[in-house]
């Protein structure tokens, strides 16, 4: 079964990841994962610009070169952007020189579409995603070596799997968040039914209470 959260003794011994940002701020970091994909993360821009909401999207290389001007979209409305590698390969069966090939071909992608469409990437250093949150100890350090900011969670809504309800999706996320987390959706197919439902609920929820939302820079 997949937590909703990742235990504090998981935080500790992994420090030099990133896992939530300040408990004193009353700020969430909402983050997508996978895309972008035309029917979903389009709809996922128009939730967050209804709240003045600004997130962070750990596109995948391929789909970036599929879809270069929704990718654009994203940087033009203010949201940060992060490396998922190029093929949404698993660190953790995929061979070291392989998998760091992969997400220089998905850095690659990144920077080829921005220069097709003159956007200026908006965050102040490379952030990186693994998949499947799987990360070896050896790709951690090469890719820290690289000048990249791993960025984890301390949240997971969840959305991605089919047997969790879209209420699931939601609680999910409710009873965990707070100061500075971390929160992961997805902007992708498999995700949509309970992304669409959980995603403006917890803008509302949050909104309510004062919470700004913030695209990961640094």
């Amino acid at each position: 079964m997949t937590l909703p959260y990742i235990p504090k003794l998981v935080q500790w011994c992994f420090p030099k990841r990133i896992w939530h940002y300040s408990r004193k701020e009353k700020s969430i970091y909402l983050t997508f994962d996978d895309g972008p994909i035309p029917k979903v993360t389009p709809w996922v821009l128009q939730q967050l610009s209804s709240y003045n909401a600004k997130a962070t999207f750990f596109c995948i290389g391929e789909n970036i070169k599929k879809h270069p001007k929704l990718f654009s979209e994203i940087i033009s409305k203010g949201h940060a952007i992060g490396n998922h590698t190029q093929h949404h390969y698993n660190c953790k069966s995929t061979e070291h020189l392989k998998y760091i090939n992969d997400v220089s071909l998905c850095e690659d992608e990144i920077h080829t579409a921005l220069d097709k469409e003159k956007e200026a990437i908006v965050t102040t250093k490379k952030l990186f995603r693994p998949p499947y949150g799987r990360l070896s100890l050896r790709a951690s350090k090469t890719l820290r070596k690289l000048g990249y900011k791993i960025v984890m969670w301390d949240v997971l809504s969840v959305d991605y799997n089919a047997t969790v309800s879209k209420e699931k999706c939601l609680e999910n996320v409710l009873s965990h968040a707070k100061n500075g987390s971390v929160i992961v959706f997805h902007d992708s197919l498999k995700a949509e039914n309970n992304l669409r439902y959980a995603l403006p609920k917890v803008l509302a929820h949050y909104s309510k209470k004062g919470y700004a939302f913030k695209p990961i820079k640094d």
